[in-house]
């Protein structure tokens, strides 16, 4: 088990829902990687390398909810600056897959 936080450790981790707008291949990341534009709402616009390509099809994301830490600081990979961080679950073999959504939610919400 982890360390025990407080619940004001957790509320400075701002987790939001987005919708992906754009999913393009990111030849020059060191491991397989997507570059994605995800709409978090009011927050606007944000991209962030995701290394899901192995259980996701680029077309497949687009328009698909992902729950993302938007207050991270910006992070450069390779050429690219990730301005925030999608969530997921690494499998059996470490490959991720991704936090999901029950039921659509308006971009930018904040998980509670």
């Amino acid at each position: 088990m982890a360390d025990l936080i407080t619940w004001d450790d957790f509320e400075k981790v701002d987790l939001r829902a987005g919708t992906i707008l754009e999913a393009v291949d990111f030849p020059k990341a060191r491991k397989p990687a997507y570059q994605l534009r995800i709409d978090f709402g009011e927050l606007g616009i944000l991209k962030s390398s995701a290394q899901i390509t192995r259980h996701y099809k680029k077309d497949d994301l687009v328009g698909r909810q992902v729950i993302a830490v938007v207050n991270f600081p910006k992070k450069q990979i390779a050429d690219f600056m990730s301005e925030c961080l999608v969530t997921g679950f690494p499998d059996e073999h470490g490959d991720i897959v991704l936090s999901s959504i029950e039921r659509k939610v308006p971009n930018g919400t904040k998980l509670m």
